[in-house]
């Protein structure tokens, strides 16, 4: 399994969002600070608003605003928003395993641990811890 690109840049851009608390912020201030083309960004804004992650502020001042607090809001979700599935093999994407080998794959157990292991890990982590990690530890430029 890999993470594109998409699923990198949205919850750089979701960072963003959640720091900036006081005001929304716009697709051009989220393209400077996080060095990501706007035109890009706007390919992934319609997913997080569709998913009810992100809702749009129109107006001179508009831009985007968070729809929960930021300790609410799983890097999972992020990454479902985007991604899709974070399954690491096409079996285990669908709610119903619809694999005619299912009952006889003898490297299923496999697939299933390390999926359960991303799942939990992805859904420990927070908007939240993200932004507290980085106040704690910011980044030398």
């Amino acid at each position: 399994m890999k993470i594109s690109t998409k699923g990198r840049y949205a919850l750089r851009m979701m960072y963003e969002v959640y720091i900036s608390t006081q005001n929304p912020v716009s697709l051009n201030e989220i393209s400077e600070k996080q060095h990501i083309s706007k035109k890009y960004l706007e390919q992934i804004v319609p997913m997080l608003t569709k998913a009810k992650l992100l809702k749009a502020v129109r107006g001179n001042k508009g831009g985007y605003k968070p729809v929960i607090s930021a300790s609410e809001l799983s890097v999972a979700q992020v990454l479902q928003a985007t991604e899709g599935s974070t399954a690491p093999v096409a079996c285990l994407e669908t709610a119903v395993n619809d694999c005619p080998y299912a009952s006889e794959c003898t490297t299923l157990f496999v697939w299933k641990g390390l999926f359960n292991v991303i799942e939990n890990y992805l859904n420990s982590v927070s908007i939240q811890d993200i932004i507290d990690k980085n106040i704690r530890e910011p980044l030398i430029n």
